[in-house]
């Protein structure tokens, strides 16, 4: 199997590692650009993958022909996408064989898109992480494997974040030898259910208007959804600042009467 991985961040390096200790041949890599990801792992992905600087790649390249026909002669069986920002077109799906499979952590088809972190907590939906079979749409390709994540109520933005990443590498890990051998099929997503959000879509709800009435759960849920430290989150304004705000949750345990 000659994979094409398409990767950011770290969870596509925790994955990259488990196919490099089974010793899976890598043949290219597509990169997000410097600026729009986390240097060091960025650093560890590439080096890693232990592939050649001319088949290392960039996602906002893979709308150009020359770049495409670069891939195809790496001769590449399937595209794995693991944390993968950018939106793949036809002709790219097009070079592989066994197909694209993308690694989202959320329980499709419960939202698609950014932020499933932060939706799950701020909709009340299952929160969850999806391996799905790529299509020409945002996350509605057939879903080959999910699980189910618990969100407790003392989660915020940031511990339920780590959570799905650590079941999106154990679901991956599972996944991956019926993936490879091909008796993983997907089955079609129904795509008039579910939920779609933007990243500016966390714009609408970062802003704390003083003056309106909130649910008392609803705004505890924006702002622990929100709260992923060093990040900023939701805020209010004073004056001309930006006032942001930190939920910090304590859950103990009541003292039986």
């Amino acid at each position: 199997m000659r994979i094409l991985f398409l990767g950011n961040n770290q969870l596509a390096w925790r994955i990259l590692k488990h196919l490099k200790s089974r010793k899976e041949k890598i043949v290219g890599l597509v990169l997000h650009p410097k600026w729009d990801t986390n240097l060091p792992q960025r650093k560890k992905i590439i080096a890693d993958a232990q592939v050649p600087s001319k088949n290392i790649f960039l996602g906002h390249q893979l709308k150009d022909p020359a770049v495409l026909k670069r891939i195809k002669k790496l001769k590449p069986d399937i595209a794995l996408l693991m944390n993968f920002g950018y939106i793949v077109r036809p002709e790219f799906l097009k070079l592989f064989p066994q197909g694209a499979i993308n690694l989202h952590p959320a329980y499709l088809p419960y939202n698609r898109g950014q932020f499933p972190n932060v939706w799950s907590i701020v909709d009340r939906v299952q929160a969850g992480v999806t391996l799905h079979y790529v299509d020409s749409g945002i996350d509605t390709g057939p879903i080959a494997a999910q699980v189910k994540v618990r969100t407790e109520s003392w989660d915020t933005g940031q511990t339920l974040f780590v959570r799905l990443q650590d079941a999106a590498v154990d679901l991956f890990r599972k996944a991956w030898p019926k993936i490879k051998s091909g008796r993983l099929r997907g089955r079609i997503q129904k795509k008039r259910k579910g939920s779609f959000y933007k990243t500016a879509d966390v714009q609408k709800i970062d802003a704390i208007d003083l003056n309106k009435k909130y649910r008392a759960g609803d705004l505890i849920n924006i702002l622990r959804a929100r709260t992923f430290p060093p990040y900023d989150g939701a805020y209010f304004m004073d004056k001309h600042r930006h006032v942001y705000l930190r939920l910090t949750l304590h859950p103990k345990r009541a003292k039986p009467r």
